[in-house]
């Protein structure tokens, strides 16, 4: 069983939000929040909010135990970009590209998980046992 969460454009560029993502994927919840809050970048109060928020939808949408959950998926999609221009010398002007994220997170346990590779394993060995 798997619960997620999303926030959607968050005004920070998914290149840096991914830089956080990396450090808590395949984390236990506890030991990723324990992560987050050393990690000195401006997304880690962004991606922990969604952490709680995908861990409260696994409480009370899955009835899930929030002990035992994992971030098994975290990516951060490109939102919107919002266009600006600055004032250059001459004349000219260069394009600025304001970046946002949209920042997901999926928690499972880790039961579920394990029952998934397993399914993936012997599908694929079926279709090499039938090529034999």
């Amino acid at each position: 069983m798997q619960a997620k969460a999303v926030a959607k454009t968050v005004r920070i560029a998914p290149r840096k939000v991914r830089l956080v993502l990396d450090l808590i994927r395949g984390k236990e919840v506890g030991e990723a929040m324990s992560i987050l809050q050393l990690t000195n970048k401006r997304s880690s109060p962004v991606v922990e909010k969604v952490i709680k928020s995908a861990v409260a939808n696994a409480e009370h949408n899955y009835d899930m135990d929030v002990d035992h959950l994992i971030v098994s998926e975290a990516y951060a999609d490109e939102g919107p970009t919002l266009k600006r221009f600055r004032p250059r010398a001459q004349g000219r002007a260069t394009k600025i590209n304001k970046r946002t994220s949209h920042v997901t997170i999926i928690v499972a346990e880790p039961a579920s998980i394990e029952e998934e590779d397993t399914a993936v394993e012997t599908e694929e060995n079926e279709k090499v046992e039938e090529k034999a």
